[in-house]
């Protein structure tokens, strides 16, 4: 995947003023979401978990379609950063920080059970 930067404004369900973030910390929504890429091409992803891990905010989302250098049963992992006064979803290159946000991920699962 490359550098692209998917805007939290451009959800298209903004159903009572609710940007991808609020969608993403209600634990009673579990729709799926929609980004836009810089093309403007819309991509639909299930919600996975949301993590936090050194003091940033991770969205773990796996796309519906098949999307480029995603495998059917990966997920993506993206740091939700500020940027120009708008929240947006950066997708992680690091793959050291990915590993890091997928272990505590199921790090989290464990300490439900």
């Amino acid at each position: 995947m490359n550098d692209e930067m998917f805007s939290l404004d451009d959800f298209p369900n903004m159903d009572f003023g609710q940007s991808v973030v609020d969608i993403l910390l209600d634990e009673d929504n579990d729709d799926n979401i929609i980004l836009y890429d810089e093309n403007d091409e819309p991509n639909e992803f299930e919600q996975v978990a949301l993590v936090p891990l050194n003091g940033k905010v991770y969205a773990i989302l796996k796309p519906v379609n098949c999307m480029e250098n995603v495998a059917e049963d990966e997920a993506v992992v993206f740091c939700i950063e500020e940027f120009e006064g708008e929240y947006m979803l950066i997708p992680e290159e690091d793959d050291e920080i990915g590993e890091a946000v997928f272990n505590e991920y199921y790090s989290l699962l464990e300490e439900e059970e």
